[in-house]
């Protein structure tokens, strides 16, 4: 039987960021390579309203980017 190696996203959170929230958003995208406004309300439980805010705050500071509907680390 082999085993695959699964590998990990190497990385570091912002050191600006306070929110626990934003900072589950922020490794979630890294972890998921990218996600939609519905995957990250979907699969974190929490609101769209919420889901909006912390991303506009995360592409503020350019963490973020929105390519085709989809939010992906910059």
């Amino acid at each position: 039987m082999t085993r695959s190696a699964t590998t990990t996203p190497d990385v570091s959170l912002p050191t600006d960021l306070d929110s626990a929230r934003a900072k589950l958003v922020f490794l979630y995208l890294a972890a998921a390579d990218g996600a939609t406004a519905d995957d990250l309300r979907d699969d974190l439980a929490v609101t769209k309203g919420t889901v909006l805010s912390i991303t506009g705050t995360l592409r503020e500071r350019g963490y973020l980017e929105r390519r085709d509907g989809r939010y992906e680390l910059a």
